[in-house]
């Protein structure tokens, strides 16, 4: 069984963390790199980093900007931030009361399929989100994962977008817990047009704590990935 190391930054800069995780990443990949060259066999590291971030706006390598319908001054009177990364995708909101989830894994200590490394992390969130009575599932051609699919009220509940390079991944998945859903109105979520977001919150009338849904998170995403949490 894999061991994981749980990292979690609390509330954290989205630039600050993006740095973070690069320098874990190029760690991971640098190992790689040496193991090929050199014949050898050290062992590369897999982590998995916990964050909420202030309000702040993400766009994939392939997003188009469009999809921000705010201008650089009314990005200032929200309190929110923008930033062109490096992940797939289009564009995306992080916020306070929302929980990102960045895993950092080498799938060579896994298996060696971004298709699959997707669903399983769509499966991790669909299965927490069942243990609160949400009937989750994915929406074709969509990565993420979505409440009433195939119906008019389709909305989407978890985003997602990683990077990988040499079978190391990075970024992840970010789900809306207790997060202020108006900050979606400011953007084409995901490059959507015409489907809603949601939230925990909106779905179960009440508050949900964030520290009970990560630790759902970790329950599920220990039994999918066959890994233990250090």
């Amino acid at each position: 069984m894999q061991k994981v190391k749980l990292i979690d930054l609390g509330l954290k800069d989205y630039k600050e963390t993006w740095d973070y995780q690069e320098v874990v990443f190029q760690k991971t990949i640098d190992i790689k790199v040496d193991n090929r060259h050199n014949n050898l066999n050290n062992p590369t590291s897999n982590n998995f980093i916990f964050v909420e971030h202030p309000h702040v706006y993400t766009l994939g390598r392939s997003g188009n900007l469009n999809n921000l319908l705010l201008n650089e001054e009314q990005l200032s009177q929200k309190g929110a931030t923008f930033y062109k990364i490096n992940r797939g995708g289009d564009i995306t909101y992080h916020g306070p009361g929302q929980i990102v989830g960045y895993p950092i894994l080498d799938l060579d200590n896994f298996f060696t399929d971004i298709h699959k490394y997707l669903r399983f992390l769509e499966e991790v969130i669909i299965k927490t989100l069942d243990e609160y009575g949400l009937k989750a599932t994915r929406s074709e051609g969509e990565t993420g994962v979505w409440l009433g699919v195939g119906t008019p009220f389709a909305r989407k509940i978890c985003a997602m977008g990683v990077r990988t390079s040499r079978w190391v991944t990075m970024h992840g998945f970010a789900l809306n817990v207790n997060v202020n859903l108006g900050y979606f109105d400011n953007i084409i979520p995901c490059g959507i047009k015409g489907k809603a977001v949601t939230s925990l919150e909106a779905e179960l009338n009440r508050k949900v704590p964030m520290e009970e849904v990560k630790s759902k998170i970790l329950k599920h995403f220990s039994e999918i990935f066959e890994v233990e949490f250090i």
